[in-house]
C-alpha cells in the first residue's frame, strides 16, 4: 500500500472508533477540526479505501438511527416542570443518535384524555412512544394493541406492569419511599409524630407513602404516624390538611408528600404554625426551589430527571432495533424481541439548602443553550 493510502485507511478505521464511542452518548471531535465537535449520528459515516483490488470498508455505527425515525416522550400533564429535563435529555440522546423527537401528552389530569392523547399519537405510527402512564390497567390493551402494531413502547416514572410494555425506567419508588423515611426520621431524632399527604389512585405515588408508612412502623418504634390525608395534588387541601393535623397533634414533627403541588400548600401551614413542621415532599420546581432556599421547606426527594430521559431514549431506541441484540435464549428463534429489561433504577437526590442550587431548571437550560420542550 502507499503511504497515502495507509494513512486514509487509519483516518477510517480512527473514524470507526470514535462512532463506537458514539454509542455510548460521547461526543464525537474531527480530525480536521480538534476545537469543534460534532455529532456523529447526523452524518452518514461511510468510507472506502482501494488500493489496487483491496477495498477497506467502514460503516455507520448501527447507533445511527434515521431523520424519519419519530420517538415521542408522552406524559399526563404537559404542563408539569419535573418532566421538562426528562424531555432534555431524551431529546439530547435523540440528537445523538439522529432521530426525531417529539414531547406529547395533555395538559389535563385526566386518564381518559391522555388515553385520547396516546392513541391519536400511535394513529401516527410512531417508532417508539416513552409513555408515562398515569394508571396502570387502563393501559394495557392500547399499549398491548400498539406493540402489536410494531411500535416499540416501554414506560418511565410510573407502569403499566400487565401489559406488553418491554422496558419500564423510575427511581425506585420503593427505594424512594424507604428514603425518605429514613431521612425524615433522623431529622426529627428518632422519636416524635409524623404524617402523610396523599395523591390516591397514581400508581407511584401510592408506593410511595405505603412504604414510607411501611419504613416508619418497622424501623423507628419511637415515632408514630398521626395522619394520612388526601391531598390530591392541591396545594390548598394540602394546606387545610396540615392545619387539622397539627391541631389535633400540636408536637407534629413532620409531614410527607410523594408530589411537589402538595409541598407547597404543607409548607405554608408549616410556616403559619411556627416553622417547627419538617415538609419533606419529591419533585422540585422552581417554587419548591425558592421554598427550600428559604427554610420554609426542608427537603425535596427528586428522581435524577436527565437520566431517566437519556437512558430511556437509548433504550427504546434499542428496543425498537432487536436486531442489534442477540442474547443467549430462544426468543429470536420464537419470533419474540429480546429487548426486556423490567426496571431500571434511574437513581435519585436529596435536595436541601446545601445543594439547592444546582436544582434551578432555568440555569440548567441556560448552561445547556436550549429552550426546553419548546425547541
Amino acid at each position: 500500500m502507499k503511504k497515502s493510502t495507509m494513512k486514509l485507511l487509519v483516518l477510517a478505521l480512527v473514524v470507526s472508533l470514535f462512532v463506537a464511542l458514539g454509542t455510548a452518548g460521547c461526543r464525537v471531535v474531527t480530525l480536521e477540526e480538534t476545537a469543534a465537535s460534532a455529532t456523529v449520528a447526523e452524518e452518514t459515516i461511510q468510507a472506502e479505501v482501494v488500493e489496487g483490488e483491496e477495498t477497506v470498508a467502514v460503516e455507520k455505527s448501527p447507533f445511527q438511527g434515521s431523520p424519519d425515525e419519530v420517538y415521542h416522550m408522552l406524559v399526563f400533564v404537559t404542563g408539569v416542570e419535573y418532566w421538562i429535563p426528562v424531555y432534555e435529555m431524551f431529546k439530547e440522546c435523540g440528537k445523538q443518535l439522529g432521530v426525531k423527537t417529539v414531547y406529547s401528552g395533555t395538559p389535563e389530569y385526566d386518564i381518559n384524555k391522555e388515553l385520547t392523547v396516546f392513541e391519536q399519537v400511535v394513529a401516527t405510527n410512531p417508532t417508539g412512544i416513552y409513555l408515562c402512564p398515569m394508571q396502570p390497567d387502563p393501559f394495557i390493551e392500547p399499549i398491548n394493541r400498539a406493540i402489536a402494531q410494531g411500535i416499540a413502547i416501554t414506560t418511565f416514572a410510573t407502569d403499566s406492569p400487565k401489559s406488553n410494555r418491554q422496558i419500564f425506567i423510575t427511581s425506585d419508588n420503593v427505594r424512594e419511599g424507604t428514603y425518605a423515611a429514613n431521612r425524615l426520621a433522623e431529622e426529627i431524632g428518632g422519636k416524635g409524630k409524623l404524617a402523610v399527604l396523599r395523591n390516591p389512585g397514581q400508581l407511584n405515588h401510592d408506593i410511595r407513602v405505603d412504604t414510607f408508612i411501611k419504613t416508619i412502623e418497622e424501623n423507628w418504634p419511637d415515632i408514630q404516624i398521626v395522619g394520612d390525608a388526601a391531598s390530591n395534588q392541591d396545594p390548598e387541601k394540602a394546606y387545610q390538611a396540615v392545619l387539622t393535623m397539627a391541631q389535633k397533634d400540636p408536637d407534629l414533627g413532620g409531614v410527607f408528600m410523594p408530589e411537589a403541588n402538595s409541598g407547597m400548600g404543607a409548607a405554608q401551614a408549616a410556616e403559619e404554625l411556627g416553622g417547627n413542621i419538617k415538609v419533606l415532599c419529591c419533585d422540585v420546581n422552581k417554587q419548591i426551589l425558592d421554598m427550600i432556599k428559604a427554610g420554609k421547606i426542608w427537603g425535596a426527594i427528586n428522581p435524577n430527571q436527565g437520566m431517566q430521559g437519556y437512558f430511556g431514549m437509548l433504550t427504546l431506541y434499542v428496543t425498537a432495533h432487536p436486531e442489534l441484540v442477540d442474547p443467549m435464549n430462544e426468543d429470536k428463534a420464537m419470533g419474540k424481541n429480546p429487548v426486556t429489561l423490567p426496571f431500571v433504577d434511574n437513581g435519585l437526590s436529596i435536595v436541601t439548602a446545601e445543594n439547592v442550587d444546582y436544582y434551578y431548571l432555568d440555569k440548567y437550560l441556560e448552561r445547556r443553550g436550549s429552550k426546553g420542550v419548546e425547541e
